[in-house]
């Protein structure tokens, strides 16, 4: 018997026991995030607007973690933050980032709806919060690597590249609705 979730949520629940069909949709998913990852790495990570570049890498674990749970989310944070580390040459940081956020918004994922729907204000607070929560750490976690702080870094990587997710997140909705 498979949960009102969905069949994707059932895979991540009980791996032993997914049929074909709950394997391939989890594949799908996963394909659509490394297109995601992908998309991060060559084009949206080069859109910078005043030095704040957007990353909707973490819309995309907050959708997951919302769609299908803590569990889900924090290995979908996990396993697309290892390779932005892997990319970006900056081991753990994404990692730990992304699997905290996929964890934390997962949290809030109910059981009791099949599909999931984002208004576009929704999308547009809610990545905001995601991404400065996310690049605060971020920031954080720059600044003590690096031993130093100025004021471009608040400006651009933490406030700026929040606003700029969210308004990527936002413009995904309208979109997507359409």
């Amino acid at each position: 018997e498979v949960p009102t979730l969905g069949a994707t949520s059932y895979f991540w629940a009980n791996p032993l026991k997914a049929s074909v069909a709950t394997l391939l949709a989890t594949v799908r998913y996963v394909l659509v995030g490394l297109v995601v990852v992908l998309m991060q790495w060559l084009l949206v990570g080069r859109m910078k607007i005043f030095g704040a570049a957007p990353d909707i890498v973490i819309l995309f674990v907050a959708w997951f973690g919302l769609q299908f749970g803590r569990r889900a989310g924090a290995i979908c944070g996990f396993a697309f933050g290892f390779l932005l580390d892997a990319i970006y040459d900056m081991w753990g940081v994404h990692m730990l980032l992304k699997t905290i956020l996929g964890f934390v918004v997962g949290s809030f994922a109910t059981e009791d709806r099949d599909i999931l729907t984002i208004l576009p204000r929704q999308a547009l607070m809610g990545g905001f919060v995601a991404a400065f929560i996310h690049n605060g750490l971020l920031m954080l976690l720059l600044a003590v690597q690096a031993g130093a702080t100025n004021s471009a870094m608040l400006w651009t990587l933490w406030i700026g590249a929040a606003a700029y997710t969210a308004l990527l997140g936002f413009l995904a909705t309208i979109f997507a609705r359409r």
